[in-house]
């Protein structure tokens, strides 16, 4: 029988905050795979090694977990004012699946310098040193990002000394703005409260806040659910009982959410929404044995994504945190402390994060101009990935 010889496409494999995963510029791909359909989705499965039944991703570029399960397709923008689009495919890893719904605010911090590399940003708006403006459109959710890239001798700088909980070692700090994560013409809560009673068939009801900003997420109180909000990753992980029962719980927020019409359509949708329970702040000791005191902290947040607690904090969610933190009595408000808020740190499985937001308050509809974060990014390994010929 006549084998099909492999293909080369170039790529790059980057680091961005605690994710990452592998970037594609849309011109360097297979003609086929240059528009959203089967082809493209299958192209990206084997490339990063789904599904495999396994859940290790072996023969992929994956990492067998939601973090480094990823891939970026990045062009020049399409749109007016901005530089790059930038379109971000989340790959299951046991599911022949690729699930557009949402962004990557980790992988975001990566766009920037590879937009800058890879010559679509317009040299004449990079700098020989100091800092490069990079105006993204984020393609999954039609939002404006900012990224604001170190540039030293006319090339990104991607060494610094930034420490970011969840990444072992130091980089540039590249900080992040996402502009108007909510449109005035959006709900930026679904329901039209910032709490509500969430009803869990079987389960029990809860109270929960509802946010899409950033992305789709569902906030509960750790002691409403059963814990202290200072769990780490085994606490959860290791129980395909415990996942599930946090399966059904995010299915039927979806269904409140508006974002799906029947629980059979969440196994479609696993990157959004979020589920995430929050604390008040309490000290705990962090994944790489870290001390996270009290003070240290506004408040306590666990988060799953794809089906599990996620290591350390999704970028996005970092955005719903932030949000959610400026606009009094939600949970999140609540779990802070209360009251007027334009920023927050929050202990994560990882260490601490802290984010910024801008909130007002317009006859009763809140509206957000933007969230900032920081985050760090670097090149991993550049060159071609390759797949058989016969897969796409």
């Amino acid at each position: 029988m006549a084998q099909v010889p492999q293909v080369k496409i170039p790529a790059t494999y980057i680091r961005g905050g605690t994710s990452k995963g592998v970037f594609f510029n849309l011109t360097d791909l297979p003609e086929r795979c240059q528009v959203a359909g089967e082809p493209r989705d299958n192209m990206l499965l084997r490339v990063i090694g789904s599904p495999d039944p396994y859940g290790k991703q072996t023969d992929g570029m994956g990492g067998a977990t939601s973090s480094t399960s990823k891939t970026v397709i990045l062009a020049k923008s399409e749109q007016a004012d901005h530089d790059v689009d930038y379109l971000f495919g989340q790959v299951a890893i046991d599911k022949a699946f690729v699930d557009w719904s949402g962004n990557c605010g980790n992988l975001t911090a990566a766009v920037g310098s590879f937009a800058i590399m890879s010559g679509l940003v317009n040299p004449e708006r990079i700098p020989d040193n100091g800092v490069c403006t990079v105006r993204i459109w984020q393609k999954n959710i039609s939002k404006t990002i900012i990224a604001q890239v170190p540039i030293t001798n006319g090339e990104v700088q991607e060494t610094g000394d930034f420490e970011l909980d969840g990444v072992t070692f130091p980089a540039a700090e590249v900080p992040v703005e996402f502009i108007a994560p909510v449109d005035p013409s959006e709900a930026m809560f679904p329901t039209g409260n910032v709490v509500d009673d969430l009803e869990v068939p079987g389960i029990g009801t809860f109270k929960a806040t509802m946010i899409t900003a950033g992305i789709p997420t569902i906030f509960l109180n750790a002691e409403d659910i059963g814990y202290q909000g200072t769990e780490l990753q085994e606490a959860i992980n290791g129980s395909d009982e415990i996942l599930s029962w946090f399966e059904t719980i995010r299915a039927h927020g979806a269904i409140k959410m508006g974002l799906i019409a029947d629980l059979s359509e969440a196994k479609d949708r696993q990157h959004t929404p979020k589920v995430a329970f929050v604390s008040p702040a309490k000290a705990y000791t962090s994944s790489s044995g870290k001390n996270i005191t009290e003070n240290d902290i506004d408040l306590n947040v666990r988060a799953l994504s794809m089906g599990k607690l996620h290591h350390a904090m999704m970028g996005t969610a970092a955005v719903a945190i932030g949000t959610a933190a400026a606009i009094p009595g939600t949970l999140v408000n609540v779990a802070a402390g209360g009251g007027d808020r334009n920023s927050v740190t929050f202990g994560h499985p990882s260490g601490t994060l802290k984010v910024g937001a801008e909130a007002s308050n317009n006859e009763g509809s809140w509206t957000v101009n933007k969230a900032i974060m920081s985050r760090s990014t670097r090149v991993l390994m550049e060159g071609w990935v390759r797949i058989p010929g016969d897969c796409f």
